[in-house]
């Protein structure tokens, strides 16, 4: 609890435009990882668009670890399917959260992130004030494949008693 800075929510949205990996479909799932953390979202099934709204919530010690998401299609009766990957950094999000900004109107935009070749994003990202907090949207492109973004959304929780920010 000493090391713990806080808590990282991410929010997998959506997937737009998958990969196929069955005869017409795929059924995907998302993998994120951070350090020694894993967690993973539910299955979609049957769909390239799915929408999981799911919530994964990792603990932060370092915070210039990268977050490694891996899209993958869940198989019955082989290894699931790789569906592409991306990795993020949560380092300029954390500046923005220790900022420890407050009274904002809901929506202020704090700061942009561009897409560059160093970062996988596929548009424009935002880390905005809403509703008391500070959140990060991002639309990730996925490497190693031929096609397929995943949407999500970053969002600091402080935890009583860890060192914090």
């Amino acid at each position: 609890m000493e090391n713990l800075m806080g808590l990282l929510r991410i929010h997998v949205l959506r997937g737009v435009d998958l990969a196929v990996r069955d005869v017409s479909s795929s059924d995907p799932y998302v993998v994120v990882k951070m350090g020694k953390q894993k967690l993973k979202t539910r299955v979609i099934k049957q769909n390239i668009n799915p929408e999981w709204n799911d919530d994964l919530t990792l603990s932060v010690v370092d915070p210039k670890q990268t977050v490694l998401i891996r899209v993958y299609d869940k198989d019955t009766f082989s290894l699931d399917d790789k569906m592409g990957d991306a990795e993020f950094d949560i380092s300029q999000f954390i500046e923005v959260v220790k900022m420890r900004l407050d009274n904002l109107p809901s929506g202020t935009i704090i700061r942009k992130i561009q897409p560059t070749r160093e970062n996988c994003l596929a548009e424009e990202s935002c880390i905005v004030w809403a509703n008391g907090k500070v959140v990060q949207n991002l639309f990730l492109r996925l490497r190693h494949v031929e096609t397929g973004e995943v949407e999500l959304q970053l969002e600091w929780i402080d935890i009583p008693g860890s060192r914090g920010l």
